[in-house]
């Protein structure tokens, strides 16, 4: 509440020889908008609503009986894929062979394609996409695969270490795609 100090002297009275009244001082008591101010906030606190984190739906295996099943898949259900460095993205179709001639290479642009062949002539059940990101590779391309998991409706996938020999031949074809001439 605002107070008025009101001790100064008796009438209004101009001319010489009277004494100048003085000023009148006011103070004001900030004790309710402190209330005020605690109560917006409270209200602004109540009434937001708090930013729910985002985050990408996995989909988990369910247990099997045995241990030893639980991760079993049938060879011409399996495509892994291989990410390498400078964008550079390679896959085979069931297991390596000695000669690596299932290893094909390949562009983000072009996986997609590639995974949609594949789920196109696999059942569903059947369907797994192993994927194997490289040393070189950045955590955008393992990301951008992510998404195209979940862009292609593909349930079954799952995120491997790089083997040795696979990690040989990314290397082997990347050199051997950078000294081939750009068309």
């Amino acid at each position: 509440m605002a107070e008025m100090d009101t001790s100064s002297g008796g009438g209004h009275k101009k001319g010489p020889g009277v004494k100048k009244s003085k000023k009148l001082s006011t103070r004001v008591d900030l004790t309710p908008m402190v209330d005020l101010g605690f109560l917006l906030i409270t209200f602004f606190i109540f009434t937001t609503t708090m930013s729910q984190p985002t985050a990408m739906k996995l989909y988990l295996p369910k247990d099997a009986d045995k241990p030893e099943d639980q991760n079993k898949a049938k060879q011409s259900g399996v495509i892994t894929i291989l990410l390498g460095k400078d964008d550079n993205v390679f896959y085979y179709e069931g297991i390596l062979d000695n000669t690596a001639s299932n290893f094909k290479s390949s562009t983000f642009k072009e996986i997609r394609s590639v995974l949609l062949d594949k789920k196109s002539r696999t059942p569903e059940k059947d369907l797994v996409v192993v994927l194997k990101p490289s040393e070189e590779c950045t955590y955008k391309n393992v990301v951008d695969i992510l998404d195209e998991m979940t862009i292609n409706v593909l349930k079954r996938y799952a995120l491997v270490d790089i083997t040795k020999d696979e990690t040989q031949l990314v290397k082997l074809s990347e050199t051997a795609n950078a000294a081939a001439p750009v068309k």
